[in-house]
């Protein structure tokens, strides 16, 4: 298993492997992006030494709703018959260590912690029956923080989830995990408030990668936020959240006090 990481030494930013395992905390600096090779240039960076950023620059963020039923219990919502996606703006993405920014639009801003699937290479109009191991590179955690006010009060989902700063991703892209049994956990300052599996998702990684290829093209690097299971709650300036799986790590931000943005 290895981990990739995107990060930030002195003014440059690069990507790095760790080997899981074998050389724990160090990473291997690759030469390029992850998506074509994973070629390293042989030198070793301890990860202590670098500024983590977010895992990957997508062109898009594709979500999903309402894709664990305890989740749609909650929300009072029935489960939907096929995955009910919707899109959050690249502007939205922050990474491990940077501050969610609530925005004075809103009065209620929620956390939400989830599995993310980031793609290694173009997706189009999959079929059932086409492997989908070869178009991802790997899995990352998400927050697909929401002003729920806003949701309510528009029903589409467009302004509640694109704010900036509304889509933390992080801390690494974990290669060679199975997706379809990770324990998924929330915090908000220290105290859980999500726990569960990812086998508790209705639509897993690999339909949804099939169907949501059917509807757009998935680039490189594009990233799939597999939805939330119960347990949602408000974020208050000052708090902070951790969104931890089983085999990729722990994301961790601080809300921002409330500003313009």
């Amino acid at each position: 298993m290895i981990r990739i990481y995107r990060f930030r030494q002195r003014t440059r930013v690069r990507y790095g492997i760790e080997r899981v395992g074998v050389v724990d905390g160090v990473l291997d600096v690759l030469r390029g992006e992850p998506y074509e090779s994973l070629e390293t240039t042989g030198k070793m960076i301890p990860l202590k030494n670098v500024v983590l950023l977010a895992p990957c620059q997508p062109t898009k963020i594709v979500a999903v709703a309402l894709n664990y039923r305890d989740h749609a219990a909650e929300r009072n919502k029935p489960m939907p018959a096929e995955p009910v996606i919707f899109l959050k703006p690249p502007s939205a993405i922050i990474g491990p260590g940077d501050e969610i920014i609530y925005p004075r639009a809103s009065k209620r801003v929620d956390y939400e912690g989830e599995m993310a699937v980031v793609m290694r290479k173009r997706a189009r109009h999959l079929l059932d029956s086409d492997p989908v191991d070869d178009y991802i590179l790997g899995y990352t955690c998400a927050n697909d923080v929401s002003a729920r006010d806003l949701q309510e009060r528009d029903v589409q989902y467009g302004r509640a989830k694109g704010f900036d700063t509304f889509a933390p991703i992080g801390p690494c892209i974990a290669c060679g995990i199975d997706p379809k049994a990770l324990n998924i956990e929330t915090r908000l300052n220290g105290k859980v408030h999500q726990s569960s599996n990812t086998k508790n998702m209705a639509f897993p990684a690999d339909f949804l990668v099939r169907f949501i290829s059917r509807v757009m093209t998935l680039e490189p690097g594009d990233v799939i936020s597999t939805g939330t299971p119960s347990g949602i709650g408000p974020m208050s300036p000052g708090d902070h959240v951790d969104v931890t799986i089983e085999g990729i790590g722990t994301l961790t931000n601080t809300v921002m006090k409330v500003r313009e943005v």
